[in-house]
């Protein structure tokens, strides 16, 4: 039995209402993500702006964190010895100033674990968390997400949100969170870079002069959002600059290769150059053990590396056609995932120093937060395009069976709809579900 244009009328209807609930909800993503966007940008700036003292960048995460992932309160937490120090909090519940690292508690135990941990009702919770649950009932709250701050592999911290009444945190959420501890660890990192540098003048002026490249960095991702190319090239340049190195590229790994995706002073001839061009790491080679450890590479002589030796393609065109002797390749990793590596190469053979490799990493840290942000951002994005030209093909269908409905002289064919009216008849292609 054919439907009547009525029928399809209605159908069309609960249709276009059905898009434009799941447009406003895409529209409340976008602007979410835009807000992400936003409170990033001015975490980076406060970090960029206040090197040695980080208090106000993380205040400004712990405001973000309560803010974003509508929680109670947010607090920031550092390792000192075996006990956790309190570094910030936004919200009404009060805390410690300091905590015992021990596993009865959700934010110890997200450090001595090193993973996020997630209680839906920690009052309930009095056998797996005696002591944080007892805490819980005498505060008043109910749900609660640990992240830890992970540097290098360690937990350096941890960030805690919390809800007074039972109500999960959702993934986008916990993801959220995590992004918001990864701008922790480099603000952690970027004071403990610079407190390091205090022991003589020239080491003083080497950690203001990393500390300046990075400060550029960030203003660079706070200034660019939705664009990672001058992210990947301010970045890289930098790196060269202060890592006294004569070339180098950054790698995305995506389906088991690399692919450039930005170069700096690539000698002409150099067949892994920035081309799109597939690299596939070879067995047993450097570049195949970062790809399963996640450890950076330093070679202080590339000729006399076990890569070389073995005939590596990938580092042996770096020696032969780009002259490179000494280098170093830092992994870009979220999640313990690989998402890409930072390459760079000196023409002669010298080691680079621990402070250079910790330069590089913290880059590669900073890559990781643009290159997460931005993914989120385009899939909001495009799911919000995606309803919006659902919404205007209904509409107009709609428009059509609406006219239709009120037309008796209307006859519905398999696939047209013929309308009649002063002795003329119309035929309209059928073209909706």
């Amino acid at each position: 039995m054919t439907a009547s244009p009525t029928d399809d009328h209605a159908s069309a209807e609960r249709r276009i209402q059905e898009l434009t609930k799941e447009l406003s909800q895409a529209r409340g993503e976008l602007a979410a993500s835009q807000e992400q966007q936003l409170a990033t940008a001015q975490i980076l700036a406060a970090i960029s702006s206040s090197p040695t003292d980080p208090r106000g960048a993380f205040e400004r995460i712990a405001a973000s964190a309560a803010r974003l992932c509508e929680a109670y309160d947010a607090t920031i937490h550092q390792v000192d010895g075996g006990f956790l120090r309190i570094l910030a909090h936004n919200g009404p519940i009060p805390v410690a100033g300091t905590w015992p690292l021990m596993r009865g508690r959700v934010l110890t135990r997200a450090v001595i674990d090193r993973r996020a941990i997630h209680v839906a009702d920690l009052q309930a919770e009095t056998d797996e968390y005696p002591e944080g649950s007892e805490i819980a009932r005498r505060l008043g709250y109910h749900t609660i997400l640990g992240v830890p701050l992970i540097r290098a592999g360690v937990a350096i911290g941890v960030i805690t949100v919390r809800r007074t009444e039972v109500r999960p945190f959702t993934d986008r959420q916990i993801e959220l969170l995590k992004t918001f501890a990864d701008q922790a660890v480099i603000a952690i990192e970027n004071t403990r870079l610079f407190e390091a540098e205090q022991a003589s003048k020239r080491e003083l002026q080497e950690s203001l002069e990393h500390q300046t490249a990075t400060s550029e960095v960030l203003q660079v991702i706070s200034s660019s959002p939705g664009h990672l190319q001058p992210v990947y090239d301010t970045m890289l340049g930098k790196a060269l600059q202060h890592c006294d190195a004569k070339f180098g590229g950054l790698f995305r790994y995506e389906e088991g290769v690399f692919r450039g995706v930005s170069g700096i002073g690539v000698p002409e001839g150099l067949v892994y150059g920035v081309d799109q061009r597939a690299l596939n790491p070879t067995a047993n080679s450097d570049l195949k053990n970062l790809v399963t450890n996640r450890q950076p590479i330093h070679s202080a002589d590339l000729r006399q590396s076990a890569s070389y030796l073995a005939g590596d393609p990938f580092i042996v065109s770096a020696v032969e056609r780009g002259g490179a002797r000494a280098a170093l390749i830092v992994p870009l990793v979220k999640e313990n995932a690989l998402i890409g590596v930072f390459a760079i190469y000196r023409q002669e053979a010298r080691p680079f120093t621990d402070k250079q490799i910790q330069l590089l990493e913290n880059f590669a840290g900073q890559a990781v937060i643009a290159i997460e942000n931005m993914r989120l951002f385009e899939e909001v994005q495009a799911r919000t395009k995606e309803l919006q030209d659902s919404l205007d093909r209904q509409t107009a269908t709609s428009e059509v069976l609406g006219v239709i409905s009120r037309s008796p002289n209307a006859k519905v064919l398999s696939n047209s709809i013929c309308l009649s009216s002063n002795g003329r008849t119309v035929v309209l292609q059928r073209n909706y579900p």
